[in-house]
């Protein structure tokens, strides 16, 4: 016989969590019962793949303390585990027996939610003990508290050994009618495989790491295209300076990309955008690059036409207008 026993507790020496376990333990090795221990603590990211251990066992003892409200997140988690991924039809011949002892208000509640928990997964739920313990020490050196716990030690042994089975209950029909888990209809072979993967912190870290290079990439698609629809403008845009009575427009077709930067200009008013204008009064064709030069104040746009980096046609007034409008600063 094997039993496994869940301590959901901080694992601080006071608590007398800790002490009553021991005790079950010390009873269950007596009676030559394999016991196997899990401190919910110290492997709190491992939480989720401890329902696997549950397959080897028969029967579990579910112990933690209440210190100030509730059964406390550990053990909580522990059993959102079981609800996720464990083996259903394994834990409903699983006998349970509930610790809970308190340092405050609240132990029978926390025992009451342990057996209504466990009723929920389909398991098997045993009288248990619960206890509010003011002085651990005390408590720690009562042999009357000690005979107690030994007793419901052995009883728990006793209802594993002679498969004792309870009257039937309301939460097993509101569990059947009601409750649903959410999660896919697995084997329990692929239930075991999808909780270790939850539980490895490998494993999540490189799909977190996958999902972030995805999502980096399409935004990079995505953001290369907005930027180039931008590309040029708010440098018009911060470098225009009206001139009254001035409009025009101005077409500046890209060889290199094949895309047509349109500037219209109505006295005060500057719109820049790329698309197409059948009618700008003065159409041209250059480069990115040369284009770059001259929005950066390195080169004039009137000078780029004069040495051929710049060909134009329309109304060439209009064309040298385009260093008085846009002045960009030398670099």
């Amino acid at each position: 016989m094997r039993i496994n026993i869940y301590y959901g507790g901080r694992g601080i020496i006071e608590d007398p969590t800790i002490y009553v376990i021991n005790k079950i333990t010390e009873v269950l090795k007596e009676l030559r019962v394999e016991v196997v221990r899990y401190n919910l603590y110290e492997d709190k990211h491992g939480i989720t793949a401890l329902p696997n251990t549950l397959k080897d066992a028969d029967g579990v003892v579910l112990a933690t303390t209440v210190e100030w409200l509730g059964i406390g997140g550990l053990m909580q988690q522990f059993l959102d585990a079981c609800w996720l991924y464990s083996d259903k039809e394994k834990i409903s011949n699983l006998y349970m027996l509930p610790v809970v002892m308190a340092s405050t208000y609240g132990e029978r509640d926390g025992e009451c939610t342990l057996l209504k928990a466990w009723e929920m997964l389909g398991g098997i739920p045993c009288d248990g003990l619960c206890a509010y313990v003011a002085d651990h020490v005390m408590f720690e050196t009562n042999l009357e508290y000690a005979k107690i716990i030994e007793k419901k030690a052995e009883f728990f042994y006793r209802n594993i050994s002679q498969k004792v089975r309870n009257l039937p209950s309301s939460n097993i029909a509101v569990k059947k009618n009601i409750l649903r888990t959410t999660t896919l209809n697995l084997t329990p072979q692929e239930s075991e495989q999808l909780s270790m993967y939850v539980s490895d912190d490998t494993y999540v870290k490189k799909q977190k790491e996958d999902i972030k290079e995805l999502t980096d990439m399409f935004k990079e698609l995505l953001g290369s295209d907005s930027e180039a629809l931008q590309e040029f403008i708010p440098n018009l845009r911060n470098n225009f300076v009206p001139v009254d009575g001035f409009v025009a427009s101005y077409a500046v077709r890209f060889s290199d990309t094949g895309k047509t930067l349109i500037i219209d200009i109505d006295n005060q008013i500057m719109r820049a955008y790329y698309g197409e204008k059948d009618d700008a009064t003065v159409v041209t064709s250059t480069t990115r690059s040369v284009f770059n030069d001259i929005v950066s104040g390195r080169k004039t746009f009137q000078g780029t036409f004069m040495s051929g980096e710049l060909k134009a046609k329309g109304n060439f007034n209009v064309l040298r207008s385009f260093d008085t409008v846009f002045r960009f600063d030398n670099i």
